[in-house]
């Protein structure tokens, strides 16, 4: 059977890609990869959350500056009504009187000229504007709104930023937003007219930059300390996990190697203990039962049964026996004990197709003891999770090197999901992954959900 006709037992259109589970050296270098991808994590974070401070700063700076700003704004309206306003009312502009207007064009036209101010309005209690630096607007009548009534009756002055939709603003609509003012004031006879005035909206702007750039400093500042004192720290975090991690994997290995060697002294005394007294209590049985043949044939059909019961007995414990540790290994060579290892597959139900090299050179017993190692763990993997019904294990010599391919029809897994995260189950693959990598092999897998599963194991010869 060649690789592509194994492959096929998949029963997938396609192969999926390789995954390399193991390569010389691979394994160590996944948790710096992994160290990597952290700290380019926090970095980002760091990146995330300077921007959201960013917007968040903006945004309460341009809050800050505005309501600064509308206060600047109603002070230097109450200084204006009070210092030049006040002073120069006569009673006669509540009529719009030519010379009162007039007065009072002459105390604002140096402030005006001079200062930001963009609008003054002075209105009367019915909505009348008497005095305007617009003379267009001096004579007409808006309504006054709720707010504006508010502060004639409960004198005060109130600033906002301006709505210029409104009819009495057409004349200020193409400077932008602006920032309105209005408090009473009052005729020598005690008349109450109310004064207004507009500011440029571009003083909320330059003073939330000024606020920006003053809360960035501090803030981008600290964060980017911050970071430049968590990374070192995180770093050797890292670097103790890195150790935890290899330290489990190297004890892993030793438990499989301490595993392996148990195994094989069970195996051992069982075989030439167990196993072979209950040989020799099988003979002796098939023996009384030849001998009571002839004087008690029921007793002798009773032993020819104990006999046979015992027989199959020893069979399975011999199995059981090729599952602990094969002793063919060591005696019969790798083809044998791999052999061994496809009868205990089949005596589960599970056709197993055998494609293994006669004259397999090259391999140290070392060599040959991880490629079986490989192989039982492929083949114990398909008995517990693949839930197939066929398996082709094929062995090779390529060049310099033998290839194992161990090839299942079961339900594939998800190849990266396994090997970052393996489950109880299997967690063993990784150790012989690692074990794999010490001895210079190369592991790897095709496999995904529904597509079956081959393994593929590359191993150096000579």
């Amino acid at each position: 059977m060649t690789e592509a006709s194994g492959t096929a037992t998949h029963g997938a259109s396609e192969s999926p890609p390789w995954v390399a589970v193991s390569r010389s050296g691979t394994l160590r270098a996944e948790p710096q990869e992994g160290s990597a991808r952290v700290l380019v994590w926090v970095c980002v974070s760091a990146v995330l959350v300077l921007v959201a401070v960013a917007v968040v700063g903006v945004f309460a700076a341009r809050k800050l500056a505005e309501r600064e700003a509308v206060n600047d704004a109603a002070n230097t309206a109450d200084l204006l009504a009070e210092a030049v306003v006040q002073p120069a009312l006569r009673d006669s502009l509540a009529t719009s009187n030519p010379a009162a207007v007039k007065v009072m064009d002459a105390a604002l036209h140096d402030y005006v000229k001079t200062s930001s101010i963009v609008r003054i309005k002075i209105w009367t209690q019915a909505g009348k504007i008497v005095y305007s630096d617009e003379p267009r607007l001096i004579g007409q009548t808006f309504a006054l709104g709720a707010e504006e009534r508010a502060v004639l009756t409960e004198p005060r002055t109130r600033a906002d930023v301006s709505d210029l939709t409104e009819p009495e603003n057409r004349y200020e609509r193409g400077d932008g937003k602006l920032l309105e003012v209005y408090r009473p004031v009052w005729t020598p006879s005690g008349t109450p007219l109310l004064f207004e005035t507009y500011a440029p909206y571009d003083e909320v702007n330059a003073r939330s930059g000024q606020l920006w750039r003053g809360f960035a400093g501090v803030t981008v500042s600290s964060l980017l300390f911050f970071t430049a004192l968590l990374v070192p720290i995180l770093w050797r975090l890292l670097g103790r996990l890195r150790r935890a991690q290899r330290q489990r994997e190297e004890l892993l290995e030793r438990a499989v190697d301490a595993s392996i060697e148990e195994r094989r002294r069970i195996a051992g005394t069982l075989h030439d203990g167990v196993v072979q007294e209950l040989a020799a209590t099988s003979f002796s049985l098939s023996g009384a039962s030849a001998r009571a043949e002839a004087t008690d044939p029921v007793l002798a059909a009773d032993l020819s049964s104990v006999a046979s019961t015992l027989r199959a007995s020893i069979g399975g414990l011999r199995s059981l026996l090729v599952d602990i540790y094969p002793a063919s290994l060591e005696s019969a060579g790798l083809v044998e004990a791999l052999t061994d290892l496809a009868a205990t597959l089949r005596s589960r139900g599970i056709d197993v197709d055998l494609d293994l090299t006669p004259d397999v050179t090259g391999l140290d017993p070392d060599g040959e003891r991880l490629v079986f190692r490989i192989a039982q763990e492929c083949l114990q993997n398909v008995r517990r999770h693949a839930a197939a019904s066929h398996v082709s294990v094929l062995l090779r010599r390529e060049d310099t090197a033998l290839v194992l391919h161990v090839i299942d029809d079961g339900v594939g897994f998800d190849a990266a999901e396994v090997l970052d995260r393996p489950s109880e189950g299997h967690f063993g693959v990784r150790v012989l992954a690692d074990v794999a990598s010490d001895a210079g092999a190369d592991l790897a897998v095709a496999t995904a959900p529904g597509h079956g599963c081959h393994w593929r194991l590359t191993v150096p010869v000579g």
